[in-house]
């Protein structure tokens, strides 16, 4: 059953601009639609969740999804939104970073199901590989005149703009490549709709036009808004740099984080473009969240939602955990749970010291696990003073001056957390 897909994007926030009859195409019968991906790394990151979204919902609205990565494409730079070229890889590169890719995607597509709109990966450079340059101009180039692709935002800003290196005839042919990708995927794959975002629209309609001069079809562009914070700051961007969707790359708790410390007026925002909650939920929860803000019910329902699609349930929960024994009232056993990277994670940043694994075998006694050994604090009288005024605590329990610390108090069998007070913290490693 067909469901329609421009009334689902209209809702969510997620349709910028649509050609005339898109909607009325999609709603005639199962379609098959396609994103391209950029395969410059292994692992996508939380910029490209909107065109990703726009497939998984093109997906569950009873259409055919293609993923496009592009391999050859990726050989030459997409010039839109740049200011000048990036480096290009070779195809050993580029065929790793496609298989990982599609390990991501999967989270979001269904490839086996065994229907009629499984998601399909395709790669433009197996096509694109087999073409001279010389047939390229040829059979495609004459088809595009120079004054309508220079007419495009991509190609005047970067021609025009003050500080530019201007722009490498490689890159000036890119939305060529691309259109052949749309006019490839038209005549092979019945493919008559592409999506991306915004910034993609001069590309997209040079496919459109490519299908209609060259194989005389009609052919449809729908693109999604470019996400924005609104404080104005780059959305996908963490003091870290990108926040990406491989757990090697980004840690399902900073994953989880980054969510979590959205703002509200943008978790009302993202929660509607980034999960597959339906629309009376998410007004449900939005209602509930205007009434008790402070509880920030939106940020944590989206951070969740998030994370179990990117990643899965046990990370989720993991992240979870993390996030209680940081900043809620968390025990020993709360610690534990924590596999070791989730555990420097969480402690990044916090003052650490090395002690010898045998001084803890050996039992380690408090004066010198919070001065001598350590530095924490500044000297045994200081350290007296806080074990008499009971403030320190091992692992989150609070203890006396005549305990001693032992290789059972070691947390992934190599920390020790000492606290003194609330605010002070300060990690032992066992070497």
């Amino acid at each position: 059953m067909i469901k329609n897909l421009v009334e689902e994007l209209k809702w969510r926030g997620m349709l910028h601009d649509s050609m005339p009859g898109t909607e009325e195409h999609l709603n005639e019968k199962m379609r098959a639609a396609y994103v391209g991906f950029d395969p410059t790394a292994d692992s996508l990151h939380i910029g490209n969740l909107v065109p990703i979204m726009l497939l998984a919902h093109l997906q569950r609205c009873g259409h055919k999804p293609f993923a496009l990565v592009g391999g050859a494409t990726g050989m030459i730079g997409d010039p839109s939104g740049k200011s000048s070229e990036r480096n290009l890889l070779d195809e050993e590169t580029l065929r790793h970073n496609q298989e990982c890719v599609k390990n991501q995607l999967s989270q979001f597509l269904n490839f086996k199901s065994g229907k009629e709109n499984d998601a399909v990966l395709v790669n433009n450079y197996d096509w694109m590989k087999e073409i001279s340059f010389l047939e390229f101009i040829r059979d495609v180039g004459k088809h595009i005149t120079v004054n309508y692709m220079m007419a495009k935002d991509s190609v005047k800003n970067r021609i025009s703009g003050e500080g530019t290196e201007g722009m490498s005839f490689t890159e000036f042919t890119y939305q060529l490549v691309q259109g052949y990708d749309f006019y490839h995927l038209y005549k092979e794959m019945d493919c008559s709709l592409q999506m991306g975002g915004s910034d993609q629209w001069g590309n997209i309609t040079t496919g459109t036009e490519l299908v209609r001069r060259k194989a005389g079809g009609k052919a449809y562009a729908l693109t999604c808004p470019l996400i924005t914070k609104s404080d104005g700051s780059k959305f996908g961007k963490s003091e870290g740099g990108n926040i990406w969707l491989d757990a090697k790359r980004t840690s399902p708790y900073k994953f989880y984080q980054y969510w979590l410390n959205t703002s509200d007026e943008d978790a009302e925002k993202y929660i509607k473009i980034f999960t597959f909650l339906d629309r009376q939920e998410i007004e449900a929860l939005i209602e509930e969240h205007k009434e008790a803000p402070h509880l920030r019910v939106l940020q944590k329902r989206l951070a969740k939602e998030v994370t179990i699609t990117v990643h899965n349930e046990e990370e989720y929960e993991n992240a979870l955990t993390a996030s209680e024994v940081l900043f809620g009232k968390s025990t020993a056993d709360d610690f534990r749970k924590l596999n070791e990277a989730t555990f420097l994670d969480v402690f990044e940043g916090v003052p650490q010291a090395e002690v010898e694994r045998g001084e803890i075998e050996n039992g380690l006694d408090m004066i010198a696990a919070l001065s001598a050994k350590t530095d924490f604090l500044k000297s045994n009288g200081e350290a007296r003073r806080a074990l008499k005024e009971n403030s320190v605590s091992v692992n989150k329990e609070k203890v006396k001056e005549d305990y001693t610390i032992t290789t059972s108090d070691l947390i992934n069998d190599k920390f020790v957390i000492l606290n003194k007070g609330k605010k002070n913290t300060f990690i032992i490693r066992a070497i």
